[in-house]
């Protein structure tokens, strides 16, 4: 009996010594579990954090979507007469030499605004609206607040490319701010004419892939296809701008 159970201590000792072998050998098969590695993915979306975009008069554009999420901010011409032309809070990355020597002189960038660039491709002011670039299904936030006065279909070769909203901001009830590029629904919530909205808390939509059917500026300034919110300021109609 006492050689059986010396014979079954030392074969269990064995399988011990074994086991501890096989998990200190580097070469051996990891633990599934612990060898996983993350998948690396966007930073998860919502609100942004309140920054000034751009200014025009005493209205005050605010940052539309989470900060991280931004591939760019691009300004540019629209060809719309109507457009107020913005003026963008931040610092511009493709300044000229001389622009960016007297903002150092004379201070003439903001810190508090984002990096952004001006195309001057476009027709009209350079500054006529602004593209904030993200991927498609991105949540856009209201860049003020106010009131929803417009959500219209927004057309292209007679379809349906996501919706144009409009908004009476409450500090210059005689302009409107447009947005366009975006889906008019998010997370479930749709939208409407009437519907109170507040800076960088309330959902309009989401930025829609129209990477298909148009150009978009912001590719030019991204490695990514160009997705963006574009946003703009206009009188509204029948009153002229007080800014």
């Amino acid at each position: 009996m006492r050689r059986s159970a010396g014979l079954v201590l030392a074969l269990a000792l064995t399988v011990v010594i074994a086991a501890a072998a096989i998990r200190s050998d580097p070469g051996s098969t990891p633990d599934p579990v612990s060898a996983a590695v993350p998948t690396p993915g966007l930073i998860p979306d919502g609100p942004p954090k309140l920054q000034p975009l751009a200014e025009a008069g005493a209205l005050q554009l605010d940052v539309p979507i989470r900060q991280e999420r931004i591939t760019a901010i691009v300004y540019h011409g629209i060809g719309d007469s109507n457009a107020i032309p913005l003026q963008p809070v931040g610092r511009q990355v493709n300044a000229g030499f001389l622009s960016r020597l007297g903002d150092r002189i004379f201070g003439g960038s903001s810190s508090n605004g984002p990096r952004y660039y001006v195309d001057g491709s476009g027709p009209g002011p350079d500054t006529g609206s602004v593209d904030i670039g993200a991927p498609a299904g991105t949540t856009v936030y209201s860049p003020v607040s106010g009131v929803v006065v417009s959500v219209r279909p927004f057309q292209l070769d007679n379809r349906q490319w996501g919706n144009v909203i409009q908004i009476r901001p409450d500090l210059a009830p005689a302009v409107t701010v447009t947005l366009t590029n975006l889906n008019a629904r998010s997370n479930g919530i749709h939208v409407q004419v009437g519907d109170r909205v507040t800076r960088a808390t309330t959902e309009l939509g989401m930025v829609i892939d129209l990477s298909k059917v148009l150009e978009q500026t912001v590719a030019r300034y991204t490695s990514d296809q160009g997705n963006h919110v574009a946003v703009s300021i206009a009188p509204a109609a029948g009153a002229s701008p007080i800014l």
